[in-house]
């Protein structure tokens, strides 16, 4: 079925994440000849979505927080805009929009719901008491509305899809797999290493569960025996129950261990200055991050988790490490930072795997079979 004048709501929490992750999706639609909307938080980049021919329409959609008010006005502005709007279909990214988001879309009968998971989130992750009474509660939620006759949900990992079929108790015919957002090939090229002394990248939200902790106490390690090797935290704080103080970044900083440079736009610059990729997550869908390191041609190193392990392929793309194993984590660097054949291979290899499996064209035009599935 063609997506001319279908209307596709797209609901994302914030609008710098749609540019990072869907904004090329949104400005397909709009070439197809869809009416596209996003619904979001709005910052600083409600310009850049209305060049690419898309309506921006403003909502406050938190990521954290566990305020059972705030979260039912959440619902009912949702339901307002489902209502006014009357898509064709919805798109729900990440794991608050899709819960809210399908609720929304049960109580206003939209013809078609995609949600689309990213990482398992904190609650999945998290063993605190709290996070298990939650994560029992949504996943109760979630067997019901993704089980729903007009309803798919997209997963970015085999791992994922297994934990929503056989604890959550998905549907398999319910469940589609589509291996992330995809990357520019372009844009993320490859260029030669700098010379200098080996840089290790970390391109992450500065939370706990990223495995930001144990990468500073492996360049503590590193440190103490003199490898030459410099790691550098690339990105934000964040509103989230495992987001690492400013504070103690500020002492990571003081105390010279690793640079931290804070969120950054020009992420390419990042890679092509780097020599390695790292992201020690304690679990993920599937890491932009590491793609991008990847399609730079860059040697990655990473926990041996669900979604990492999609990119971060042992001996292959990179070199996986078992999860909150600082050790294994320092000799891993050290290994690529002081192996310069290897690394270089590795990072060859890392650049056909993007090019064969990652490209973002391949992932658009999964995701549009799924909404001409939905639609048909």
């Amino acid at each position: 079925m063609s997506m001319r004048n279908k209307k596709v709501l797209l609901v994302v929490s914030e609008d710098w994440y749609f540019c990072s992750h869907r904004l090329e999706l949104g400005a397909s639609l709009v070439k197809a000849g869809a009416e596209v909307a996003v619904v979001t938080q709005v910052d600083r980049f409600e310009e850049v979505i209305n060049r690419a021919g898309i309506r921006v329409i403003p909502i406050k959609l938190s990521r954290s927080g566990h305020n059972p008010f705030r979260d039912f006005i959440t619902i009912c502005r949702l339901i307002l805009i489902y209502q006014r709007e009357k898509p064709d279909i919805v798109h729900h990214v990440a794991l608050k929009p899709s819960l809210y988001g399908a609720i929304a879309a049960w109580i206003t009968r939209i013809p078609a719901v995609v949600n689309a998971l990213g990482g398992m989130g904190f609650i999945f992750i998290s063993e605190r008491f709290s996070a298990r009474l939650v994560r029992k509660a949504t996943g109760r939620l979630f067997r019901f509305l993704m089980n729903r006759e007009n309803t798919l949900t997209i997963l970015q990992n085999r791992d994922d899809i297994s934990l929503y079929k056989n604890e959550i108790g998905i549907e398999e015919m319910n469940l589609v797999l589509i291996k992330g957002s995809g990357v520019d090939l372009k844009n993320f090229n490859v260029k030669p290493e700098p010379s200098g002394i080996p840089v290790a990248v970390c391109v992450s939200r500065m939370l706990w569960d990223k495995g930001i902790g144990e990468l500073v106490e492996a360049a503590r390690i590193m440190k103490r025996r003199n490898i030459p090797i410099r790691v550098r935290l690339v990105g934000p704080t964040d509103v989230n129950p495992s987001a690492i103080s400013q504070q103690v970044l500020d002492s990571w900083k003081a105390e010279g261990v690793v640079e931290i440079a804070g969120p950054r736009t020009d992420i390419v610059s990042e890679y092509h200055a780097a020599h390695i990729g790292v992201l020690p997550s304690y679990r993920e869908g599937l890491p932009k991050s590491l793609l991008e390191a990847a399609a730079c041609g860059r040697a990655i190193v990473a926990s041996d988790v669900p979604g990492c392990r999609e990119i971060c392929r042992h001996k292959v793309t990179g070199l996986l490490c078992p999860p909150k194993n600082v050790e294994a984590l320092a000799n891993a660097l050290t290994q690529l930072a002081t192996d310069k054949v290897l690394r270089r291979r590795l990072g060859r290899q890392g650049r056909q795997l993007a090019e064969s499996e990652f490209g973002v064209a391949s992932v658009i035009a999964n995701t549009m079979n799924v909404y001409r599935r939905l639609l048909r």
